[in-house]
């Protein structure tokens, strides 16, 4: 699928972007593959581990469309990974996370209109469902930008469609990176927000793949949902550092106790198959779509009235053993 293509990963430096650069290196044998992201440092750093003929590292800001243009010329897909995400930052910075979640998506929207991208596909995040704090408001709003581009393609053979899931387990900003860290510093205890939380949970490679499957699937303008467990943040701790007590901290500004990926508002447009969700768009294209049939040949079933897909009402579980197994994986991937 990626065998001689152009593959351009905004945000291209975070932890999605390095194991999807890993992967694809792994497994495809690409013409470029290029980071466009706004640190130099960070690709510095990355070049020295990803060193292969394709790879290019393009200096740039999602603010920027013009240079947006430039890094997307003779791409063919677009990865946009690039987003301000941490939730306690964005209700404090509240313009700068519309600059970059909203408005930068419009930019990746028209660089690639205007540079004949073939697909496009956004990372979204639980909190866009649903959202009541703002960096979900924000990417929910991006969310809808990328369904709705669907519209303007002046019939142009470009898709855009959004992949959606909930904590990945080695990205900055996760609670498991951030307990490993006070445990490797001699905490005495782990700081849990509230011994009710859940969460949705899924390592990086899972994520990685679940994008590279949905190149393969999408017609476009569709929301991708994985069917992933369920954990308590508790849990998580309790896992990590049996033998450690917890200090209740209370949830922090735009938290939610627990995370949807389905809203019962949408289950109108919701197609379940056999490992992952669809939501289909909520506005009529010019094109008609059957949405239940997707590339690969896989059916979805409509979803019964009133369903929801909920970290607390999940019905798979991680168990502590695979909590510990999976992160030790993760951990093994990124060396």
């Amino acid at each position: 699928m990626l065998d001689g293509k152009n593959i351009l990963i905004t945000g291209g430096t975070g932890s999605f972007g390095k194991q999807f650069v890993k992967t694809i290196l792994k497994q495809y044998k690409p013409n470029k593959i290029i980071i466009y992201s706004r640190d130099e440092l960070k690709q510095y750093e990355m070049a020295q581990r990803f060193n292969d003929p394709c790879m290019r590292y393009f200096i740039g800001d999602v603010r920027d469309l013009p240079r947006m243009e430039k890094a997307m010329n003779g791409v063919d897909y677009v990865v946009h990974a690039a987003a301000l995400k941490h939730v306690p930052i964005a209700e404090y910075n509240p313009m700068e996370a519309i600059k970059t979640n909203i408005n930068g998506a419009q930019n990746v929207i028209d660089a690639a209109l205007r540079c004949g991208i073939s697909k496009v596909i956004a990372l979204s995040t639980d909190k866009a469902a649903s959202p009541i704090n703002l960096y979900g408001a924000t990417k929910l709003a991006s969310d809808k930008l990328f369904v709705a581009a669907n519209n303007i393609t002046g019939g142009k053979p470009i898709q855009f469609s959004v992949v959606r899931y909930g904590n990945v387990m080695g990205s900055r900003g996760s609670v498991i990176p951030f307990f490993q860290k006070l445990l490797d510093e001699g905490a005495k205890e782990l700081p849990i927000t509230d011994d009710r939380m859940t969460r949705f949970w899924i390592t990086l490679q899972e994520g990685v793949d679940f994008v590279l499957k949905n190149f393969e699937r999408m017609h476009g303008g569709e929301i991708f949902i994985p069917k992933i467990p369920s954990m308590k943040v508790i849990d998580v701790a309790t896992a990590m550092a049996p033998n450690l007590p917890h200090k209740i901290v209370g949830i922090r500004p735009g938290e939610k106790m627990h995370e949807v990926m389905c809203p019962r508002d949408d289950s109108h447009l919701t197609l379940e198959f056999h490992d992952h969700y669809v939501i289909k768009p909520t506005i009529q294209f010019t094109h008609t779509i059957d949405y239940t049939l997707n590339n690969c040949g896989e059916v979805g079933i409509p979803v019964e009235y009133g369903f929801k897909y909920s970290s607390e009402t999940n019905t798979e579980w991680l168990s502590p053993e695979t909590l510990l197994e999976k992160i030790a994986l993760t951990q093994s991937e990124e060396k």
